[in-house]
């Protein structure tokens, strides 16, 4: 059994893996504001009681960590969502957890799993992009993560879509993460209605469903799309993928938000090559895509080196 944990800047899952890549019992928690104070503290207490809960019931042989920002070995070089820079995480972790431990970038690790066994396996050239706190992404050309050299890469959630725009956490302004996360919708949603932190994403989804007429929600549904499909559009014009998957919190909102976003594509004419059919797909294994590619997945995609990053 193999332990995949997925850390967000606003929530944190762990999960038991299995060798046929289900997860069979997981354990998750939000992070409000009073606990992102202190995010190293209240992360790794955590993650070593939770895992070490899991490894009395379990026999885990590693623990796999998918982690938003630039990773090195063992260390977190910056992840401007999660506020840490040049952070020994796993040496930390290692100070109450017994187990070997690997880190690696969320996004890529998702790719990993929506590629080998999820919405994307069917296709060689695609995008994956995850839409949580922040947007990361991958790209995978004939079966393999884009090589970008010595650098990571593939910060889609950095590109600039809006001059001289709202100020991103990395301190450039404009990111596209500023406009078109999940968060950002949710937060806008929240001040729109009048709403707290603590109202969570589910009640913001039954409020969409149970007011589809709402002129304030479908204000902000409307802008948060527009800046959405202006970024997707600058990839698929970049890149012509076969197939693009959209990833994170974004799944549990698909309903009410995937065919507004390709018909928004679509109709405002942003493809330079024009598309009889634009494939945006849910990742098929929800949220928990991270979780899953963060630890050794045993089917090989297309005989590639892909889990290698």
């Amino acid at each position: 059994m193999k332990i995949g944990i997925d850390l967000g800047g606003s929530h944190i899952a762990i999960g038991i893996v299995d060798d046929k890549n289900c997860i069979i019992e997981k354990v998750e928690k939000r992070l409000l504001s009073e606990e992102k104070k202190d995010f190293k503290r209240a992360v790794e207490e955590y993650i070593v009681e939770n895992v070490n809960k899991l490894n009395e019931k379990y026999k885990i042989s590693e623990i796999g960590i998918a982690v938003p920002g630039t990773i090195e070995g063992d260390k977190i070089i910056k992840s401007v969502n999660l506020g840490v820079e040049n952070y020994n995480f796993v040496d930390n972790l290692k100070k109450g957890i017994n187990i070997p431990i690997k880190i690696r970038n969320d996004a890529k690790c998702a790719a990993i799993a929506e590629c080998k066994i999820g919405c994307l396996k069917d296709y060689s050239r695609s995008l994956f992009l995850t839409l949580g706190t922040g947007i990361g992404g991958a790209v995978i050309i004939e079966g393999e993560l884009l090589n970008t050299g010595s650098l990571p890469g593939c910060e889609i959630g950095h590109m600039i879509v809006e001059k001289n725009g709202l100020e991103c956490n990395c301190g450039k302004k404009g990111c596209f993460e500023k406009y078109a996360s999940m968060k950002v919708l949710k937060n806008n949603l929240r001040k729109e209605l009048n709403l707290d932190e603590t109202t969570r994403g589910q009640e913001l989804l039954d409020m969409i469903k149970e007011n589809p007429k709402d002129k304030k929600i479908n204000n902000v549904i409307d802008e948060f799309i527009e800046y959405l499909s202006i970024g997707i559009s600058n990839l698929v014009n970049i890149f012509e993928p076969d197939a693009i998957g959209i990833g994170g919190s974004f799944v549990y909102f698909s309903d009410v938000l995937l065919d507004r976003l390709k018909n928004n594509i679509q109709n405002k004419g942003y493809l330079f090559n024009k598309r009889n059919e634009l494939i945006i797909l849910p990742a098929m294994l929800g949220n928990d895509a991270g979780i899953i590619g963060s630890v050794p997945i045993g089917t090989p995609l297309f005989g590639t080196k892909i889990d290698t990053i």
